[in-house]
């Protein structure tokens, strides 16, 4: 990606503006955030276009989607490819996934080479296909394995190392401080807290009340993590958090706004957004590009732009009739259009969101 992005109108500039002084600074470990708010990492969607706009949109870090050791390592083209990073990115972590000790430190040492601002074991995929091999949640289980990994990882490095976990594998067994108190005698930075077990994978309820009493005890700096979904829970979760931090994941697709219009508890008190159709089909102009230019061919751009840009459109009026005529078009050309043709009619249209009923409860996030 070469050229710089098409400018945001005056109009939405000065939207986005007004939230940024709201913007309270963190240091977690040797890492400065501009805000406490960072984009979670999600398979499928933390690429390279989704983590650049998320950043143009408010978010202070992201984190990559979860990365192969084993791909690293065998020197896949697709996986190495995940770990690259754009030179305006600012603050960016790349998550590894694996469960072998020696695979994992070569593998730092392979991805630190791409420059990221830490490292990010993923401790807390809850998906079978990852955890049937013993990689994300089940390293939970091996607690005795946990230390000689950290190590091994950290002797390869310079840059921070992190880790994001669950409460525990079940009910019976949330172990998180008991992690987070080995973490920091080996060298992690700070850990990130989904607060669902792996049993629950992506259904319930996160457990706020757990994340809230492990931050009270300050073993590690801390991210809380699970069901930030829309402005005015996020921002009342910032104003009594004991977290230094919070990682926002599905909510973003949804409200890629979230990150601003979580940051003054006046605005999101009114549960009514600034933020219109035509403000959206600004971003989705930016994506488009962010997106053309991190992927050759017409294919890839369709299939990426595609799905966020129907995420984007929920809870619009008639999103359901304008999904179905995305995911028909035979053309990135016929997409644009549509796409164009459907935000700019919507005027001063509000989202009418349940935020009751699952999403995307098989994954990500």
């Amino acid at each position: 990606m070469s050229s710089p992005a098409t400018p945001f109108s005056p109009a939405l500039t000065a939207k986005l503006d007004r939230f940024r002084p709201f913007a309270a600074p963190v240091k977690l470990g040797q890492i400065q955030f501009s805000s406490k708010l960072i984009l979670a990492p999600m398979a499928g969607i933390c690429n390279i276009p989704f983590r650049l706009l998320m950043e143009d949109l408010g978010a202070c870090g992201t984190v990559s989607e979860l990365v192969s050791c084993h791909g690293i390592n065998h020197g896949n083209q697709r996986t190495l490819d995940m770990l690259k990073i754009h030179k305006n990115e600012r603050v960016v972590g790349l998550q590894l996934f694996g469960e072998d000790i020696e695979a994992m430190a070569r593998d730092a040492e392979v991805a630190e080479s791409f420059k990221p601002g830490w490292l990010d074991i993923n401790m807390g995929c809850p998906v079978t296909k990852v955890v049937s091999k013993g990689g994300g949640s089940a390293l939970m289980k091996e607690m005795e394995k946990l230390a000689p990994l950290f190590e091994a990882m950290r002797a390869k490095m310079k840059t921070p190392l992190s880790i994001k976990i669950r409460t525990g594998w079940d009910q019976d067994h949330r172990n998180a401080r008991e992690i987070m108190k080995i973490a920091r005698e080996s060298g992690i930075e700070w850990v990130a807290i989904h607060g669902r077990t792996r049993t629950q994978q992506y259904t319930g309820a996160a457990d706020w009340n757990f994340i809230e009493e492990i931050a009270q005890e300050k073993i590690l700096p801390f991210i809380g993590n699970g069901d930030l979904h829309y402005p005015l829970l996020v921002s009342d979760r910032l104003q009594k958090t004991q977290t230094d931090a919070l990682m926002i994941a599905r909510g973003a697709l949804r409200n890629p706004f979230i990150f601003l219009e979580s940051l003054d508890p006046d605005y999101a008190q009114k549960k009514k957004s600034d933020f219109l159709g035509a403000d959206y089909w600004e971003v989705i102009q930016r994506l488009w590009q962010y997106v053309g230019e991190t992927f050759a061919d017409d294919r890839m751009l369709l299939v990426q732009a595609r799905k966020l840009i129907v995420w984007f459109a929920a809870g619009f009026p008639y999103s359901a009739a304008f999904r179905g005529q995305v995911f028909a078009a035979q053309t990135a050309e016929d997409t644009y259009k549509i796409t164009e043709d459907y935000f700019l009619s919507l005027g001063t249209s509000q989202k009418s969101i349940n935020y009751d009923e699952a999403f995307m409860s098989s994954g990500h996030g």
